[in-house]
């Protein structure tokens, strides 16, 4: 079976490797479609995601969908041939964090394809592959494969949401419009926020922060530009730099919330932390999702815009020129590989 494999720093290969069978407890999944994640772009690019390092190849891979092939011993679940989305971490269900009700920063969690611990855990770009059987999710009538490939990344902006609070009838400003900030987009409008800003530096990604729902687009380039706002309620950084940040900081209001989306480079990271003091900001961190994962099935299959956020399906075979697609964000928003039927 094919499968996109990571070997190291710029070195990405579609490799022929044996298909899995499952174990007891598990599911076989045949994988039709598999989107192409920031991670998985860093691990391309840099050989990492922040402090974990490639120690050895790695199929890529955590934004899944396909359809049941078979169970392990002691497994069940949805029956064969049925299409799937799967929840791609798997906490341990015993540290603290776990047992406070939040799993999603789980101290031992497996999540596909990463490289968090070693061995690494194996991610979901092969033709087939094994999972917990009780992580499948059966796709909600009339939500279509290339639609719930996007179950994943929108569960990461319905957590951000979640984490800002109460946003119905708010004025929310997310920063950065990649393909989880136009999600952002999405999962706040679906939240009843009032208005919704977007910034960013290329025209492109802001034309997609249209798409999904935006109200205002700002040039985060441009102080001049009359979309800026003066002052909003929430705001959600998804961009991934210091000056997103700062940016959120300096327009939320006295007593409002900045939740931290986007992973920020390694190391230290300059903000305005006297604002968080003197204006009583409330500044959080959000990091992937739990059980939204079966809320954005739900808000997927009800939403058939989401579709205009796929801006290419690329056979796998070509799994490079996908990436090389995807890193480009003046020519994309979310790309995905194509498994085949």
């Amino acid at each position: 079976m094919l499968s996109c494999v990571i070997h190291g720093q710029g070195d990405l290969r579609v490799d022929e490797l044996e298909a899995p069978s499952p174990g007891p407890g598990e599911a076989l999944v045949a994988v039709r479609y598999g989107g192409v994640c920031g991670s998985d772009l860093h691990y391309w690019r840099h050989g990492g995601v922040g402090d974990f390092r490639l120690k050895e190849p790695m199929v890529l891979g955590h934004e899944v969908v396909g359809t049941v092939v078979s169970y392990g011993a002691g497994a069940s679940g949805p029956l064969p041939s049925t299409a799937v989305a799967v929840h791609p971490a798997t906490p341990c269900g015993v540290c603290p964090e776990c047992a406070d009700g939040r799993r999603n920063v789980c101290r031992d969690t497996r999540y596909l394809g990463s490289a968090a611990r070693f061995p690494h855990v194996q991610g979901g770009f092969a033709g087939r592959f094994t999972v917990p059987a009780d992580q499948l999710r059966p796709l909600p009538t009339g939500l279509e494969p290339r639609r719930a490939a996007l179950a994943e990344p929108l569960s990461v902006a319905l957590h951000a949401v979640r984490r800002a609070g109460e946003v119905h009838g708010r004025h929310v400003l997310v920063t950065g419009a990649g393909p989880i900030g136009c999600l952002v987009v999405a999962a706040a409008k679906a939240a009843g926020a009032g208005h919704v800003t977007v910034t960013d530096l290329l025209p492109e990604a802001l034309r997609y922060a249209r798409i999904a729902g935006a109200d205002t687009v700002v040039r985060a380039d441009d102080p001049s530009d009359p979309g800026w706002p003066s002052e909003v309620d929430t705001a959600i950084e998804a961009s991934g730099v210091a000056a997103g940040l700062d940016a959120c900081l300096r327009l939320v209001r006295r007593g409002g919330t900045v939740v931290q989306l986007g992973m920020l480079p390694p190391g230290q990271s300059p903000f305005p932390g006297n604002l968080v003091v003197s204006r009583e900001i409330e500044l959080r961190g959000a990091f992937r999702f739990d059980t939204e994962f079966d809320e954005a099935l739900t808000l997927l299959a009800a939403e058939p815009s989401f579709d205009g956020l796929v801006s290419a399906v690329v056979p796998v075979r070509e799994a490079e020129s996908a990436f090389a697609l995807a890193a480009d964000r003046s020519r994309s928003c979310k790309v995905l590989l194509d498994f085949g039927k």
